[in-house]
Order: C-alpha cells, then sequence, then structure tokens
C-alpha cells in the first residue's frame, strides 16, 4: 500500500496471470510494422538490425534475431546482418549501414532520428522502428512502433518488451507460438532499463520470464553467479547481478567484446566451438558462451577499478573546491584528470546515492574552439527534484540534456556554468536535499518477536521488489553493542551484530571496515545505534534465519559500562 496499490490491488499483483497481457494488435502501427518485415524477407531482402548499446538493447536485438531464427533459419543466416554500437551512443549512423540494405530495424532505439529515416527512405530503402523512448512526434519516414507515441495504456514496456509485443502479433499472423520462449529476454530487458514493475502486464511478463531461463547468456550468467543469485533469480539478481555486465561490457568493452556478448545470446550462434582466449589454454577450443561469461567478469572488474579511480578523483574535486555549498553537485573535471566518458554515468549515480544530492559529471570538450562540459547527470531515490533533466533544459542554458528524467546525458558551455549554479542555488534554495531515508516500519529492539516476524514476512516478499515497488526500509530503534554481539569478518570485510536472545536475528554491515569496527567496539561498555535495514532470509543447510542487511546506522550513545 505504501508504493500505491489499493488494498483490493493486492492480490492481482500477487498473482499476476496471461488475462495481464494485452492484445498486440491494438499497438499502433503494429500490423504495417508486421506486413514491411514479412514482405522484405519474401522478397529475400537483406536487412540490418541496430543493437543498441544497453542491456535492453542487447536483449531487444537477440529477441528478434532468435525469433527470426526460429521462423525462418535461412534467411535470418543468410540475409540478417547485425551490428552492435562503437561507443556508448544510440540511435541510427547511416555510415555503418551496409551497402544492399532493403530494410533497417532499430530495436530500443532511433524514435527521433527523424534526419536519418528521412535519408533511408530516399533511398528506398525502409525503416523499421520498435521502441519506448520518448519522441517529439512519429516519424513520417519510418514506421514507428513505440508505446509512447500511442494509446497502448503499458508504458513501462521497454525496447525488449515492444519487441516481444510485435513478435507476438507476428506469431497472431501466422498461427505460431513462439514469442513466449524469449520472455526470459525480456525480464532481463524490463528490469535493466528500469521499467516501474507495477503495471500488471510488465509484473507477469517478468514473472514468466525468470520462471523460464532458456537464453544461453542468461543460464549460463546465473550459473557463473549462483552464489549471489542463489536458486532462483528475481528482479533484485537480474539488477546487480546479470544486468551489470552486460552494461560493462557496452561502456568499457572493446567493438570485438562486445559483439562477443551479443552473439553468446544467439541461439544458432551461442554455442559455436571458437578459439579459446583462457591463458593457459592456447590453442583449445570453447563456446562463445563460455568465452563471453568470462570475458564479461574480466571487463566488470576492470571497470570496478577505474571506476573506484574515477570516485576518488571526483571526492578529491568535492572537497578542494567545496562543492558541497552548491544545491545541485555539478563536478567540472579539468582535463588533466578527466574520467573515461563511459563511466561519467556510474560515477556520477555513485556520488548522487553518496552525497542524496542530483549530480553532474562533467568532461572538458571542444567543439569548434568553444570549450564545453559533457557527461552525465543522476538523480538519487525520493529527491524532491522529480524530474532533473527537465530542470536543466528549462534553464535553457543546457546545449542538450537526452535521457531519462533522472538519468541522461547532458552538455553545457563551460562559459554557462557558473550562471547556471547561481540560477539553480536560488530555484532551489528551499528544496531539502540532507540526507534522509523513506521508511517503512519501525521497531524498538524490545520489540523482538515482532521485530523477527516482520523480517521473516518482508524477506519472504524478495521477489516481488523492484522499480516502483521499492524493497521496504525498516528502522529499528536502541540496538546496544556491546563485544559479545559483535564482529567483523576479514573477507569484504562484513560486519556481523548478533542481537541479544532467542530470536536468531542478524544484522550484517557489507563493505564494513575496521575503523567501523572500531568506532562501534567498547570493552566493557555498550555502543546503542538506530539502523536502518532490509530484510533477507538466510538459508544454510536448510535452516532459515531473519537478517537484516545495514543500508545506514547512527550512533545515539556510549556508556562505558554495561551490565
Amino acid at each position: 500500500m505504501n508504493r500505491g496499490f489499493t488494498q483490493d490491488d493486492i492480490p492481482h499483483y500477487l498473482n499476476t496471470t496471461w488475462d495481464d497481457v494485452i492484445p498486440p494488435a491494438t499497438i499502433a502501427r503494429i500490423h504495417e510494422g508486421a506486413q514491411m518485415l514479412i514482405r522484405h524477407i519474401k522478397n529475400n531482402d537483406l536487412i540490418f538490425v541496430q543493437v543498441d548499446s544497453d542491456c535492453d538493447g542487447y536483449t531487444s536485438a537477440a529477441l528478434l534475431i532468435n525469433y527470426l531464427n526460429r521462423l525462418f533459419p535461412y534467411h535470418t543466416q543468410s540475409n540478417v546482418i547485425y551490428r552492435v554500437q562503437d561507443g556508448k551512443e544510440h540511435g541510427l549512423f547511416l555510415d555503418r549501414i551496409p551497402e544492399g540494405v532493403k530494410l533497417v530495424i532499430a530495436p530500443d532505439s532511433s524514435s527521433n532520428d527523424y534526419q536519418e529515416h528521412e535519408i533511408l527512405y530516399n533511398k528506398g530503402i525502409d525503416v523499421l522502428v520498435i521502441d519506448h523512448h520518448n519522441a517529439e512526434k512519429v516519424s513520417e519516414y519510418a514506421c514507428v512502433i513505440n508505446n509512447q507515441l500511442c494509446d497502448y495504456p503499458t508504458k513501462s514496456l521497454s525496447g525488449v518488451g515492444m519487441v516481444y509485443k510485435f513478435c507476438s502479433y507476428i506469431d497472431d499472423l501466422l498461427n505460431t507460438d513462439i514469442a513466449d520462449d524469449y520472455l526470459d529476454l525480456v525480464a532481463v530487458g524490463l528490469v535493466a532499463d528500469m521499467m516501474d514493475l507495477r503495471d500488471f502486464e510488465t509484473k507477469f511478463l517478468i514473472n514468466e520470464g525468470i520462471s523460464h531461463i532458456r537464453n544461453p547468456h542468461i543460464k549460463a550468467r546465473c550459473t557463473n553467479n549462483e552464489y549471489s543469485i542463489g536458486s532462483e533469480l528475481t528482479p533484485f539478481g537480474i539488477a546487480f547481478y546479470v544486468a551489470p555486465f552486460v552494461n560493462a561490457v557496452n561502456r568499457s568493452g572493446t567493438f570485438d567484446e562486445k559483439m562477443l556478448v551479443f552473439e553468446s545470446m544467439l541461439e544458432f550462434k551461442a554455442y559455436d566451438q571458437i578459439p579459446s582466449t583462457k591463458r593457459g589454454c592456447k590453442g583449445q577450443m570453447e563456446t562463445r558462451v563460455e568465452q563471453a561469461i568470462r570475458t564479461s567478469n574480466n571487463i566488470k572488474n576492470r571497470q570496478q577499478k577505474s571506476e573506484e579511480a574515477g570516485g576518488a578523483i571526483i571526492e578529491g574535486l568535492i572537497q578542494e573546491n567545496n562543492l558541497l555549498e552548491n544545491r545541485l553537485l555539478v563536478i567540472a573535471i579539468p582535463p588533466d584528470k578527466a574520467i573515461d566518458v563511459n563511466l561519467t554515468g556510474l560515477v556520477a549515480n555513485q556520488m548522487a546515492n553518496k552525497y542524496m544530492r542530483p549530480t553532474l559529471i562533467l568532461n572538458e570538450t571542444v567543439h569548434d574552439g568553444e570549450i564545453w562540459l559533457e557527461g552525465s547527470g543522476r538523480n538519487f531515490a525520493n529527491s524532491p527534484l522529480t524530474n532533473f533533466r527537465k530542470f536543466l533544459l528549462d534553464t535553457n542554458l543546457f546545449e542538450y540534456a537526452e535521457g531519462h528524467n533522472s538519468a541522461f546525458g547532458c552538455g553545457i558551455k563551460k562559459i554557462n556554468l557558473p550562471i547556471f549554479l547561481m540560477n539553480s542555488n536560488e530555484q532551489l534554495a528551499d528544496f531539502d536535499f540532507s540526507i534522509s531515508y523513506l521508511i517503512d516500519f519501525e521497531f524498538y529492539r524490545n520489540d523482538s518477536l515482532n521485530l523477527r516476524n516482520a523480517v521473516l514476512d518482508i524477506g519472504s516478499l524478495k521477489k516481488h521488489w523492484g522499480q516502483g515497488i521499492e524493497e521496504p526500509l525498516i528502522l529499528i530503534k536502541n540496538i546496544k553493542i556491546t563485544k559479545d554481539n559483535i564482529i567483523l569478518y576479514q573477507k569484504g570485510p562484513t560486519l556481523k551484530i548478533t542481537l541479544p536472545g532467542d530470536e536468531g536475528l542478524e544484522l550484517m554491515k557489507f563493505r564494513s571496515s575496521e575503523d567501523e569496527y572500531d568506532s562501534l567496539y567498547t570493552d566493557s561498555g555498550c555502543v546503542t545505534i538506530n539502523v536502518i535495514g532490509t530484510c533477507d532470509i538466510n538459508s544454510w543447510h536448510g535452516n532459515s534465519k531473519p537478517q537484516i542487511t545495514i543500508k545506514d546506522y547512527e550512533i545515539i550513545g556510549k556508556d562505558a559500562y554495561y551490565f
């Protein structure tokens, strides 16, 4: 109910069915698009699929190509060409479209590539866009199938969701039933693109997808991260242990590495034997998907190190220049400290969440001899500034701000930055950006039985949490820590606080430190804290224990002696 559901809606949400899936024929221009595709396949034309540069883009293109290969294997493997992006860019690039192509398909992008559509149209090349991004209008020179540009009610379907609807419509035309086999790709793309899970159709498609994992890449990734994911894939598991590896490849991988990972999602490519790149295995062979998983692991590790290095640079600039004095956290990075352009979004997200401040991370660039600042903007959860991107555009000082409301790329001329900071400080003077949390439940430590039962109840609903129905936060007051109920495990390191009594309730703080442990440890007394955390169930050898993952805490008292 805290997430906007009525009491009557809750049983429906917890038990969605196929009845919640809306017929695809209700989507504008879907019939025109299906006819266009089938006509080109019938004519044995060359078709080009542009793979967009994020997890939703990869799953969108993979679903479409896998589906076509099931229906038309010869045509797909001989006359369908696909290409990943060189960098983190989006949309169509005319110089990357091969000669002889008669149909260009852009899954998860290109709704607003009006000029490219017109040029291709005038060359006699059809363009089919299957997308979910907002655009000013429907293109006159392309067939655009987009749930944001028509009255289709489920606006929370991302690119892969719209490709699924498109393939489902072709199923209806051809009296086949193939599209549903690719709902695992749908689930991963929807969660990766942070779609709102409160829509019944979106919720059902995700449930079905994670219940039937069959894609080679997703299966291999779940096996590789089995310790973290557990026995059951959830939206949380996708968001933290599946999608980030695909996105890391898009940000930090080479073109060949990107193609490797994408092709590991294609059923007719994933299990091909290719020369091994594993250390010490020269001359041996391995499957494409094996190599893709290992490669993406390595890239993710490299990216994490680069992200940490970039974060250290940003932290230094924040302190040196007193940047927290501004209402927005805007870091203009000097050229000698510039960070990888593909990592500005990650670092901005890290800083926004740490300082609870809408954040811009901007490198210096030069356009026609004029210095610009370009990079990424990120907002934090429950920010009082609800549409950060629109705020920038409304100042008329930014050259562009493109993407989602809270996560986007942007650019401003350097000369305009002081004016922007002055104006934003004035306009946001009354906004409260202090560190705060919206909690769902409040307990006192001495209410141990109700606390234990609540943690078990909430923890059992883990598979339902996601965008729009965020995991509940609980506040526990007056927890007393003594030397007997606190321990620091060096792996991580991880801090564990065991609450006294028979409830078996443990509080875990991951990525802790020796300093943090020392601040909570006393030889003969106690430290009293209030804790905000999430609820989990720790299952081990058939035993289930309630567990709270600490998100934050505050020390409210210290006693030299405790009896």
